[in-house]
């Protein structure tokens, strides 16, 4: 059985696991303007980090929803934990219906998920967020974008990065990302860069110097030394070929 990269580097113990890093993801925070009345739903919201951080920092509620039954028991774990039990829910469901009413939400979280769709799976999805979003609303995404142009070369990044990671994935141009997104009445402004997932600087920046010597530390071990040095690997060689986005996307 392969293990996703996402959640071998959940188990090493990161904590960031999006493209761009913390940075990007406090750029899409702060462009949303969120205030303590906002209702936030956060779609793949996997252990809870980033529902905590938005909660603790602007005071509004959000719910989270997720697929992975132990993710979502790790979240409820996490919440209890920091007491958060009031402002914060979580619920298990598919990102492809939402058991929400239309308009019901001001802001939607999706970050490092629909890079992970392939196809039409990208429109099944934003067609629901777009749903649930009250005219005005915004949609918080944060994905992998392509950095190479050539269509050929696209197709064998898609391939090696599949494999680096155990997961199907399907990134898209900047270009691509706008277009996508804007289908579903939405009007998307985008943040853009080099990616930090793996990157020694950006782990540091992300995690702390005592997180990133536990990374590191458990990626080293003989268990899971092969699997964290091809993803490694992977995103070193391919710098300049892969990047972030963060798209916020006002709903019209």
């Amino acid at each position: 059985m392969h293990e996703a990269g996402h959640t071998f580097l959940a188990r090493m113990g990161k904590t960031k696991l999006r493209p761009g890093g913390i940075d990007a993801t406090n750029w899409l925070l702060e462009k949303a303007k969120i205030q303590p009345a906002s209702k936030v739903l956060e779609v793949a919201c996997n252990m809870g980090t980033t529902m905590l951080l938005v909660a603790k920092r602007y005071g509004c509620k959000v719910t989270g929803i997720d697929l992975d039954e132990a993710a979502l028991e790790k979240a409820r774990e996490n919440i209890r934990a920091n007491g958060f039990e009031k402002q914060l829910s979580v619920v298990c469901g598919s990102a492809f219906d939402l058991p929400f009413e239309d308009a019901s939400f001001d802001v939607v979280i999706n970050e490092a998920m629909l890079t992970m769709l392939i196809g039409e799976d990208k429109d099944r999805a934003l067609k629901e967020y777009s749903r649930i979003l009250k005219p005005g609303g915004v949609l918080l995404t944060h994905d992998v974008v392509f950095r190479e142009e050539n269509p050929q070369v696209q197709h064998e990044l898609i391939a090696g990065l599949s494999k680096a990671i155990n997961v199907h994935v399907e990134p898209l141009t900047l270009a691509g990302w706008k277009e996508k997104i804007e289908k579903h009445a939405f009007r998307t402004e985008q943040k853009y860069g080099a990616m930090t997932l793996l990157d020694p600087p950006g782990i540091l920046h992300d995690e702390g110097a005592k997180g990133a010597l536990k990374i590191m530390t458990n990626a080293m071990k003989k268990e899971n030394r092969d699997m964290f040095t091809t993803m490694f690997d992977f995103f070193h060689d391919h710098a300049a070929q892969l990047g972030y986005v963060a798209n916020i996307s006002t709903r019209l």
